[in-house]
């Protein structure tokens, strides 16, 4: 497991934006702080989620050992999902959110990881293994409620 954090390093980040409300527009981009390999390391012991781009793959982990997985919608090419390393900073079990070209209530089992990007289930579609999102991670519904009951705020989070 240590082999496969290492690799990443150099392409891990960390970002500490905060989401403010519940109700959230178009994804703000936050500038990105390098993660220290003690911090990296420290990610194979207790709760972590991965999230595969180019799988439209989300895998849970807890002391080194995948705990469930799912297919996952990512961004679409012109919405891409910010690749790099951050924390669950706010959870909602439902949201609001509004950009351009989508105004979408109650969006479930929302884990916010950087500014208006999140982790959340999507009611609105079910094409989940291809890009489909304004940037998000979206899951199943069923997925979204139990990674969202597993992870805590703080749980570190790794796009790649």
């Amino acid at each position: 497991m240590a082999h496969r954090l290492l690799a990443l390093l150099p392409a891990l980040t960390f970002s500490m934006a905060l989401v403010s409300a519940p109700v959230v527009s178009a994804p703000v981009v936050s500038a990105p702080v390098d993660v220290d390999a003690q911090s990296l390391l420290g990610a194979q012991s207790g709760k972590w989620i991965e999230v595969i781009l180019s799988q439209q793959r989300l895998i849970a982990w807890e002391n080194g050992r995948a705990v469930m997985s799912s297919p996952i919608s990512s961004g679409l090419p012109r919405t891409p999902t910010r690749r790099g390393t951050f924390r669950i900073q706010k959870k909602y079990r439902a949201v609001r959110m509004r950009g351009p070209g989508y105004d979408l209530p109650r969006v479930p089992y929302t884990m916010f990881y950087s500014g208006s990007y999140a982790i959340h289930g999507a009611y609105w579609h079910s094409n989940f293994g291809r890009p489909m999102s304004h940037g998000c991670v979206n899951l199943p519904v069923s997925f979204a409620r139990r990674l969202y009951a597993w992870a805590p705020r703080g749980t570190l989070v790794v796009i790649r």
